[in-house]
């Protein structure tokens, strides 16, 4: 749904005032929405799921071994 020109300018009213207020959250929450930052955080959530599964299958082995 878009948003109407006065929610528009609510909004970039809302942005330059928190640039101004405190730079530092609001370039942290612009790259929030990055490709890049997706593509890590993807990256690592897969990282973790491959290391899970893979442990699952190793005490599966070892419980069959025993």
């Amino acid at each position: 749904m878009a948003l109407s020109m006065e929610e528009q300018r609510i909004l970039s009213q809302i942005e330059v005032r928190l640039k101004e207020d405190d730079p530092r959250l609001a370039q942290r929450l612009a790259r929030l929405g990055t490709p890049r930052a997706r593509r890590a955080r993807t990256v690592v959530l897969a990282a973790a799921a491959v290391i899970i599964v893979l442990a699952a299958v190793a005490a599966g082995i070892a419980a069959a071994i025993l």
